[in-house]
């Protein structure tokens, strides 16, 4: 990791990979935990992340690992307007959108480990170091 980092916004597809222990993943955990970065999650990535074949005992030991950041009224009403400037719409973008309202809200720099990162670079701008999976 080059450069200072003091938060780490993961989206669905990196908390996925990391509760499968993905090497990769898990190596840029091990990184940022070495920096002292703080790993954050958007409350609805937890929806995101749910399913019948989730390794519960796994992804609770992961989410012990970050800090939760509820979606309010407020932080809504901001992921539309980030929405609206992107020239997105839809149910498509709403997650994306309240991530990365929240990742724009941490205190910086802040990185976001995501697989969309074309979205992401249409919602945060130049504002979020975003590192691909």
């Amino acid at each position: 990791m080059s450069g200072r980092i003091e938060t780490v916004v993961l989206d669905s597809q990196g908390m996925s990979a990391w509760i499968s222990q993905d090497r990769e993943v898990l190596a840029m955990i091990k990184a940022f935990h070495s920096i002292g970065a703080g790993l954050v999650i958007g409350a609805n990535t937890i929806v995101e992340i749910s399913h019948a074949k989730a390794n519960t005992a796994r992804l609770n030991w992961v989410l012990s690992q970050v800090r939760i950041e509820p979606v309010t009224g407020h932080a809504a009403r901001a992921s539309a307007v980030l929405l609206k400037q992107a020239g997105l719409h839809g149910h498509k973008y709403a997650i994306d959108a309240t991530v990365a309202e929240m990742a724009l809200r941490q205190p910086g720099p802040v990185a976001m480990v995501t697989s969309d990162i074309d979205d992401m670079a249409k919602l945060c701008g130049d504002r979020i170091r975003l590192i691909a999976i």
